[in-house]
């Protein structure tokens, strides 16, 4: 797990009846079942899971979790062991060797994403989520003063902090022991890239491949089509998944974020677990989810994360304004009634269709 607290909502569903469909005769079904393999485990503090055509049988289970093991030692702020923990914990010049070079990967993202979305997506907001009360169940509301306070050491671009790479060699030096980074809104996306590189590097060419509701999906599903996921619906019934919409798509990254299950009420007061990293305080918006298409899942999971930050209408006008992000979002929002709407960008509508 990347964080006491992921900035997003498991809101993506297979829709698996495309899965469960046989071929017409006996042969075709005894060919699909030896190329078409499910690998499912844990990882992250959830579940992920592969489904994949897979005729010579290379892909293994364990090779997965070894690399997610990898990746966890990385990233993983629950990991006292990690690069990020030496980091976190260290209050001085911290020096580390990235191995696999996911540490560097995703603090690149996450600088692009950063300085892109003009600091709506920023991994060093860990203190504002803690000063705020989202890892226990009472907690009092943080005065101004006290927000400011923090937010004098939150920042990517903080000169309290300065980072080096050099090879998969990396250094960190910080002024201020209380700046802590902390990628749980873009690290579980990366993650699902590196086992899509694997998958590629190994030849695997449809598949389907998820962690924690993140996915790429690749090719074509068992009944040679476009693969179908489903988007969560913000009113869910007791007992049963309801979907507001399904997407069909194949080659493509697509990540959801959410605060309607992530919230506290005190005072009559609701608190979304979205921090506005500028202003230091839960945000204010009818936005209840993004979802976003993007061309790997680290950007579509940090995009998805800035837009819950950005409302409605500056993510719709940032899509708009960034073309060379490819980037096509599905935003659901409250109207005030209760009624839930939709706003989406032309390209994601053509993948409804």
């Amino acid at each position: 797990m990347f964080g006491t607290l992921k900035h997003k909502v498991l809101t993506l569903l297979l829709i698996l009846s495309s899965l469960l469909i046989g071929c017409n005769s006996t042969q075709k079904k005894e060919t699909a079942k030896e190329e078409w393999r499910e690998i499912r485990g844990e990882t992250q503090g959830t579940t992920y899971g592969v489904i994949l055509k897979d005729p010579a049988d290379k892909i293994r289970k364990v090779a997965l979790d070894s690399i997610l093991h990898d990746f966890d030692m990385a990233l993983s702020t629950y990991i006292d062991e990690s690069q990020i923990s030496a980091i976190n914990n260290g209050s001085d010049t911290i020096h580390f060797t990235d191995e696999f070079g996911y540490f560097l990967d995703c603090f690149k993202i996450s600088q692009e994403v950063f300085e892109k979305s003009n600091g709506a997506f920023d991994p060093t907001v860990f203190p504002l989520v803690k000063a705020w009360g989202f890892f226990k169940e009472e907690a009092p509301i943080p005065t101004q003063s006290e927000l400011d306070s923090i937010l004098t050491f939150v920042g990517l671009g903080n000169p309290l902090f300065k980072a080096k790479f050099v090879e998969r060699r990396g250094t960190f030096v910080k002024e201020h022991p209380s700046f802590r980074l902390d990628f749980n809104a873009i690290a579980q996306g990366l993650s699902v890239d590196v086992l899509a590189d694997y998958l590629k590097r190994n030849g695997i060419q449809d598949y389907y491949l998820e962690i924690g509701g993140e996915i790429v999906v690749k090719g074509k599903n068992r009944e040679n089509e476009k693969w179908r996921i489903g988007i969560d619906s913000p009113q869910q019934e007791e007992g049963k998944r309801v979907i507001n919409n399904v997407v069909h798509i194949t080659d493509k990254a697509i990540a959801t974020s959410g605060n309607y299950r992530k919230f506290y009420i005190k005072d009559g007061v609701k608190y979304a677990h979205t921090i506005d990293p500028k202003t230091g305080s839960p945000v204010q918006h009818s936005l209840l989810s993004a979802s976003v298409i993007a061309n790997s899942c680290a950007e579509a999971d940090a995009y998805a994360t800035a837009f819950m930050v950005m409302g409605v209408e500056k993510s719709m006008e940032f899509v708009q304004n960034h073309p060379e992000l490819d980037l096509d979002i599905y935003l659901l929002y409250d109207d005030g009634t209760g009624e839930i709407l939709s706003e989406m960008t032309d390209g994601f509508g053509a993948y409804l269709k």
